[in-house]
């Protein structure tokens, strides 16, 4: 299931569309509450089994690819820091989902610190420059796509009206970066139609691909720890990867392994149901407050 080298021309010519840049999903919601729903309600652990698959699909956008697979900041390697920058992203969105206004613009400022050095060098191949609101803006979608997603694999399609209460908060997945309220999509409809025309740009060559497919086999980790995870993960990866972005990675994916993905869901779905809300969210939290620790003593937050 992992990528194989393919020549640099070797692209689908297909206009995206939904039923090409969207994962299935299969099942009729399943409500746990008659409120509206909100973009928090995604912050479950499960969300965890879709994020390198979101990755993958950041990447994707060859400004976005080159900038992490070229980026001279150490520190927030994925693949010389894996643990370091998982906190990182998770304490991002986190942030981003449930942080005042106060404390995402101190996150914001900790991640420019870091941003200002992630720039192409002159007559670099790839443009690109963490500043970027348009990249930001891909990234901020992608973000968005994975938390949709994983509700939506829990807690089963949701209907118009659902799906726009979902994404009314949404917007702070990029604000707490450099995009502006203005460029974030109004309507849900709004984000399928920008969403669908950015994908035309999400286009893999055979350099971020091979820094993709070193993260889908775990090569950043110790091997006693990625044996018993590489299968699953590739597995996890595929499955949360739209038509457009297998393609893309040049992965394989069979009408039984999407029965598979679907299966396990609707079971990991039931489960969820019986496990309290505080324990299916408590990482979301606990990252709150050790931002608030970090923020009161003045301690570096990236």
């Amino acid at each position: 299931m992992t990528a194989a080298a393919q020549p640099r021309d070797h692209r689908d010519t297909t206009a995206p569309n939904a039923d090409r840049t969207r994962i299935h999903i299969s099942t009729a919601h399943r409500p746990l509450t008659k409120r509206p729903l909100k973009l928090s309600d995604a912050l479950d652990f499960w969300s965890f089994a879709g994020a390198a698959a979101n990755v993958a699909m950041q990447m994707a956008r060859p400004g976005v690819g080159y900038g992490v697979a070229e980026s001279k900041v150490e520190s927030g390697s994925l693949m010389k820091h894996p643990w370091k920058r998982a906190r990182t992203t998770t304490q991002y969105l986190a942030v981003a989902i449930l942080g005042t206004d106060e404390e995402r613009a101190a996150y914001r400022e900790a991640v420019n610190a870091v941003h200002r050095h992630v720039r192409s060098q002159p007559g670099a191949p790839v443009k690109y420059n963490a500043f970027d609101r348009d990249l930001q803006m891909w990234v901020a979608a992608c973000l968005y796509i994975g938390f949709e997603d994983t509700y939506q694999l829990l807690q089963g399609r949701m209907s118009e009206e659902q799906a726009e209460a979902f994404y009314a908060s949404s917007s702070t997945l990029g604000t707490t970066l450099q995009v502006t309220e203005e460029m974030w999509p109004a309507t849900r409809k709004d984000f399928d139609e920008y969403w669908n025309k950015a994908c035309e740009q999400a286009v893999l060559d055979d350099y971020v691909r091979s820094y993709v497919d070193d993260l889908l086999n775990l090569r950043m980790i110790h091997w006693y720890l990625r044996l018993p995870f590489r299968k699953l993960l590739q597995f996890l990866t595929i499955g949360f990867l739209a038509p457009h972005f297998r393609e893309q990675m040049q992965l394989k994916w069979s009408a039984a392994d999407q029965r598979r993905f679907e299966h396990l869901f609707v079971f990991v779905g039931f489960v969820n149901r019986f496990i309290p809300r505080p324990l299916r969210h408590g990482g979301s939290h606990a990252l709150m407050a050790d931002l608030r620790i970090r923020l009161r003593r003045q301690k570096q937050l990236v």
